[in-house]
């Protein structure tokens, strides 16, 4: 057999075994230095002496606690290429959602619960969930959204952003804590309520629930702390690697829109590009037999 053939097929799982000493460094540069020294080691974290979540601090004197925050430091610092990721679109997402949270009175660290819901993407869940925010059909019209076949202001970051604030800062009313705001926003404010009732306590820290609230928080948590300190978790980038805001100009409109293939060309861009700034537009056009004012959004044609 022909000796570069062969090693051609030895399974990559031997060349994890053997290392990457031999291979061409270009080959799997991920895993390399980028100084050329060793390959990339896993290490043990060293925990914060400190975390909180909108000032509310977590009991990291608690072994449960500490266990749970170490878990999913140590899931999000070594799932290293999602983590990157969700550096580079918080860079385009954020400026958006903390103006939001702002002007709606709901802390900064809320911005984190929108990257654990959806990684800052307009996803679909298996249960009917979409959005940024990750809101149920339900919930979304019963805050003011409009949710039909033609339009779903779910996949509006700013509505959206905004009926998420309404929730939570009902929850925070409800609770009386930002933490078991946030809880509810994944257990709903009733299942919060009644497992507050029926183990008889009144923080978050000290309920036991299933298995996704368990770690909503503290997956809050760890998020806030890798992306707020990127380089103590070994994340490494220039701020030219990071996604960027596109700067748009708004069409209001209070009238349909017969093709929005058509309307886009009007407006010097193609369908793709109209979409991609407006995915609340679910089909080719935009019934609008009630006149509702609407707002579309035009990127600068300098970032096409």
């Amino acid at each position: 057999m022909n000796p570069k053939l062969y090693i051609a097929i030895i399974p990559i799982s031997v060349l994890f075994v053997l290392g990457f000493s031999t291979l061409n460094p270009e080959f799997l540069n991920a895993f390399i230095k980028h100084d050329g020294g060793q390959s990339l080691k896993v290490y043990a974290l060293k925990l914060p002496d400190s975390v909180d979540f909108c000032g509310e601090k977590a009991p990291l004197e608690s072994p449960d606690i500490k266990e749970r925050l170490d878990k999913e430091l140590l899931v999000n610092t070594y799932w290293q290429s999602n983590m990157m990721l969700l550096l580079k679109k918080a860079n385009k997402w954020f400026p958006k959602i903390e103006l939001i949270l702002r002007e709606e009175g709901v802390p900064d660290d809320f911005k984190y619960l929108a990257v654990i819901e959806s990684g800052l993407e307009n996803v679909r869940s298996p249960r009917g969930a979409k959005g940024f925010w990750q809101l149920m059909p339900t919930t979304a019209r019963e805050y003011g959204l409009e949710v039909n076949k033609n339009v779903d202001e779910r996949y509006h970051i700013e509505k959206s952003t905004r009926v998420a604030c309404k929730y939570i800062l009902k929850a925070k009313e409800r609770f009386g804590s930002w933490t078991l705001a946030a809880a509810s926003y994944n257990l709903g404010m009733y299942g919060t309520d009644r497992s507050l009732n029926n183990q008889l306590v009144n923080g978050y820290y000290d309920l036991l629930l299933n298995n996704e609230t368990s770690r909503y928080l503290f997956r809050i948590l760890a998020v806030k702390e890798i992306m707020s300190h990127p380089k103590r978790y070994g994340f490494i980038f220039e701020q030219s690697d990071l996604y960027q805001p596109i700067p748009v100009k708004i069409i209001g409109l209070n009238k349909p829109i017969e093709n929005i293939a058509v309307f886009a060309k009007e407006q010097d861009i193609n369908y793709k590009l109209l979409k991609i700034h407006n995915p609340w537009l679910i089909q080719n056009h935009l019934n609008n037999k009630s006149r509702k004012y609407y707002e579309i959004m035009i990127p600068d044609q300098k970032h096409h």
